[in-house]
């Protein structure tokens, strides 16, 4: 009894620690780095040239093309037996290819020489169809390419690039027929395969760190190899990081990162900027773009830790290799504690080829509910119901929209997921119904730890089921986080992700309605007692798969799991809302991410754009950061301008520590309550251009927010610029950063025009411009030869502008045209993949406005309608007509001049077509007089 209250006071010591430690800084000494993580450290010392392997027994089979990996040794390949007690047995590769020119490389043991286990391939990832798009081959070439000294094996790739197969030394790169490299792996022979081994008598492959032990059970099995991009000028992705777009150098010469890029999902408190350390989610997806082979990706499909160098200029001295300037390339080092090589090559070649490319394989982003696109506002904790009441009365007393109210952990019974605390909230049900007669709604806070408590039904049933993951010795594992003593569901179990989706239904969840959502944090999954505050590596999950293997996608799962949940409560037929902390490949499939635990500072203020951006580029479209940050207390001056900058996030939520004062946007004068005000009325007013937008993310994995140069991939200056970004291909915002800023260099890119959104003054493209700031706004603009719908009513909520008109702004380009689209469906169901929606192109050229149809209703399916109209048409760069003519009806209407006139925005004269009351559903013409 004495051994056990030492233990549980030790824990609750450590418990302490934690909490004190999530309002301080990040403990650098907490995480491991390369040189304390001894595949990177191994990795790293590799020398070019090391890698001993050659391809033999090349053919194809079933369609790929096949061969074994054996090491080189003195002119032969028959293995290291003189260097090695258990000699490298061969791996086999095999390389896959898919139509729109993706290759795949998978490399792993083979399972008829008996390795002690399987290695572990991700599950769940690649969606089913993409296998439906594999080119079966029929043949290879045996060719010597380029004076080589021994053959290669050439595949077909696409009608421009061929896929190759170097046999000694081994590589395999693609390059286009008859010409350059644009991609490769292993061209400085780094590529190293540590193969599984049973442990015998004498052998200790344990590693500690601090006072953790990780028992490692089949020896080290680590995978490294190094990935050139050629005609390269920087390299993108890899998120979760809080550093720049482009990444940079973090090793070569005179290079002042000495760190790799970490994929490791962990909870991290306050994490710093500017630091190549990973946070919360891991996507091991990098993007190259330069002028000479456009845009290319790599993705490694791994779940284990991995860490990756961006090789500097350089670096590869000792090689012996020059390249021609012609040739200039960009090399990367990928590391992994485990897992296979399963990998892919994406040729492009434009920016949006690639990340249509990607999104084949893991698929598009989830189309959210219409609600979900508007404004969130989040605390930890609001205290009750009548906290939450007066929160919710106030937005309406200060004319402030919002759609999504949000609860943290103190709602729950003692931090009981699923339940809630009977005295600060005992009618759950009406709270949220008082909400949705507003047409707003609510969201829950659900993590993936379990209260240990006999008495809880969850604890009981997954004990009673063995649902939990196990520690090394087969027990169930107990780690602590808010509820204490907690167990952890091992969501890599089909039948466990099941099982948990059935506690979201209205009967199992008590006290939820149809207009509560779900919030997953801590799913990284945060464990505060852990190693690096998070599971130890040799848990075992199902299938025998060793937590190493699989830690990256734990959180993935997990957001599976509920998103699941949510789709099958009630009648099935509404969209999930469920918002997670960690991701993986294929989270986007699932609902929306935010960057985790910012600050309230300006450093984090101006990272969250990257990081975002980032985030967008490698799949998940749906992100955002905490309007505000979550830790401190920012100055009205900061907290204004996050709400400017935050209005244009794809996920707009303000949220805050429970240590920080209350910081409701109506809580710091009249004046920055009016400012916040505006900046949130002007998501509402471009919420049908957002959710275009998120239309087009669903069906084409193209990002909501963009960096310039995806928009611009021939416009140098745009390629390292993340201050500013593109919402969609209309609007470019530029983000104020500085404190008391009187102006702004802003870059606007070349080809076109620029309208400002407030004022219509027109700038001029390719130049970097200096602007006046105002406290009132940031800047932003419309590219000419767009056309944005908007609505321009207020009300409480995006659902009570349901039935509201709608406004295009037509920005002309220097050929008097321009053109746009606008996406609309019942904003909640599934109808609208049966083809219950309207899609329009409008189209303006020849003094004419056209609405043309892009709908595809299936036969058999009900039709979307909508009686909404256009009240108003706004034309930026047209003088000097007086009215338009409406076809087929032949009715007129009026065209006025004046300012454009945008919350506050003043400037030259405009034209506006009143009232043309066209409905948005129909085909037909403006014709300007």
């Amino acid at each position: 009894m004495a051994k056990m209250m030492r233990r549980t006071a030790f824990l609750i010591l450590l418990l302490f620690l934690h909490l004190l430690t999530s309002v301080s800084s990040w403990k650098k000494e907490e995480f491991r780095n390369c040189n304390q993580t001894p595949f990177c450290k191994r990795a790293r010392s590799r020398k070019p040239g090391s890698c001993s392997l050659v391809a033999t027994d090349v053919s194809i089979n079933d369609g790929d093309l096949t061969a074994k990996l054996l090491p080189k040794i003195n002119g032969n390949s028959e293995g290291e037996e003189e260097q090695k007690e258990e000699p490298n047995k061969p791996l086999l590769l095999r390389l896959s290819v898919y139509q729109n020119g993706i290759l795949r490389l998978k490399v792993d043991e083979d399972p008829t020489l008996d390795p002690p286990k399987k290695r572990f391939e991700v599950p769940d990832v690649i969606i089913p169809e993409f296998n439906d798009k594999k080119l079966w081959l029929q043949r290879v070439s045996t060719e010597v390419i380029n004076g080589d000294s021994s053959p290669s094996s050439v595949v077909y790739l696409s009608d421009d690039h061929e896929a190759v197969l170097r046999h000694d030394p081994f590589e395999v790169y693609v390059c286009k027929k008859g010409g350059d490299r644009v991609l490769s792996m292993n061209s400085h022979g780094l590529f190293d395969f540590e193969q599984l081994r049973s442990r015998k008598e004498g052998d200790n492959w344990e590693e500690s760190f601090r006072s953790h032990t990780d028992s490692r059970p089949y020896g080290p099995q680590s995978i490294s190899f190094d990935v050139s991009f050629y005609g390269a000028d920087f390299v993108y992705g890899i998120p979760e990081h809080a550093t720049s777009l482009a990444l940079k150098p973090t090793r070569g010469p005179e290079i002042e990162f000495s760190e790799p890029y970490r994929l490791f999902n962990l909870d991290v408190f306050e994490y710093i900027h500017d630091s190549p350390f990973g946070i919360y989610g891991s996507i091991p997806f990098m993007i190259s773009h330069g002028e000479v082979h456009g845009t290319l990706g790599f993705f490694w499909l791994n779940a284990a830790e991995m860490q990756i160098d961006v090789l500097g200029s350089g670096w590869d001295a000792e090689s012996g290799i020059s390249l021609p300037s012609s040739q200039g390339r960009i090399d990367t080092l990928w590391m992994s504690e485990a897992g296979i090589v399963d990998a892919f090559f994406f040729v492009g070649p434009e920016p949006k080829d690639v990340v249509k490319q990607y999104a084949s394989v893991t698929g598009t982003s989830a189309m959210p509910q219409h609600f979900a696109t508007a404004y969130h506002q989040c605390r930890w904790n609001y205290r009750d119901e009548e906290d939450v009441e007066n929160v919710d009365s106030k937005f309406d007393e200060f004319d402030i929209p919002y759609d999504v109210l949000w609860l943290d952990i103190e709602h729950t019974d003692g931090k009981r997921y699923f339940t809630w605390d009977k005295v600060l909230f005992p009618h759950p049900e009406e709270m949220q119904k008082k909400l949705a007669a507003k047409g707003r709604h609510m969201v829950t806070i659900v993590d993936p730890h379990i209260k240990r408590d006999e008495s809880f039904h969850l604890h009981k049933e997954a004990t009673n089921n063995g649902y939990y993951v196990k520690d090394a010795s087969g027990r169930d594992y107990d780690g602590w986080c808010w509820s204490g003593s907690s167990s952890y569901l091992d969501m890599l179990n089909p039948e466990i992700r099941s099982w948990w989706a059935e506690k979201f239904s209205l009967q199992n969840y008590v006290g939820s309605t149809p207009s509560l959502y779900i919030w997953n944090d801590m799913n990284e999954p945060s464990v505060f007692n852990g190693p690096e505050v998070t599971m130890p590596r040799d848990v075992i999950h199902y299938g025998g798969v060793e937590h190493r293997e699989v830690h990256n996608a734990y959180g993935y799962y997990f957001h599976m799991g509920t998103a699941d949940g949510l789709l099958k409560r009630g009648d099935g037929n509404d969209r999930p809302f469920v918002l997670s902390r960690a991701f993986f490949p294929g989270s986007q499939r699932f609902g929306a991410v935010w960057t985790g635990d910012n600050s309230a500072d300006w450093d984090h203020l101006r990272v969250s754009v990257p990081m975002i951006l980032t985030l967008g580029l490698t799949g998940m479209s749906f992100t955002g950061a905490d309007v505000g940050g979550f830790f401190g207390n920012p100055e009205p001056e900061l907290l204004v301008r996050w709400y400017q900058l935050g209005a244009y996030y794809p996920f707009f939520r303000g949220h805050a520590h429970h240590d920080t004062k209350r910081r409701e946007p109506w809580l710091f004068g009249e004046k920055n309550t009016e400012l916040m005000r505006d900046a949130i009325r002007t998501r509402y007013m471009f919420l049908p251009y957002f959710y275009t937008l998120f239309r087009e993310a669903n069906t084409t994995g193209i990002p909501v927010v963009r960096p310039l140069w995806m928009e611009f991939p021939s416009d140098e200056a745009t390629f390292s610029n993340d201050e500013a970004f593109m919402v969609g291909n209309c609007l470019l915002v530029q983000g104020i950063y500085t404190e008391r800023a009187k102006h702004a260099s802003v870059y606007l890119p070349r080809g076109q025009s620029w309208y400002d959104l407030r004022t219509g003054v027109a700038y001029a493209g390719g130049v970097t411009h200096k602007l006046e700031v105002q406290e009132d706004n940031i800047p932003a603009f419309q590219k000419a030869g767009t056309i944005v719908p908007r609505k321009d009513r207020y009300r409480r909520s995006s659902t009570q502008m349901a039935n509201d008109p709608y406004t295009l702004v037509i920005a002309l380009n220097s050929s008097q045209a321009a053109e746009g689209e606008l996406y609309v469906d019942d904003g909640k169901s599934f109808e609208f993949e049966k083809g219950a929606y309207i899609h329009r192109r409008f189209v303006f050229s020849d003094g004419k406005l056209i609405s043309l149809n892009l709908a595809t209703p299936k036969s058999g399916y009900k039709v979307y309608s909508s009686e909404c109209v256009i009240e108003r048409i706004i034309l930026l760069g047209l003088s000097g007509v007086k009215s338009a003519l409406i076809e087929p009806t032949n009715e007129r209407a009026d065209i006025e001049s004046g300012p454009l006139r945008l919350q506050g925005g003043r400037g030259p004269s405009v034209l506006t077509i009143r009232k043309p009351n066209v409905r948005i559903s129909d085909d037909w013409t403006i014709k300007i007089l």
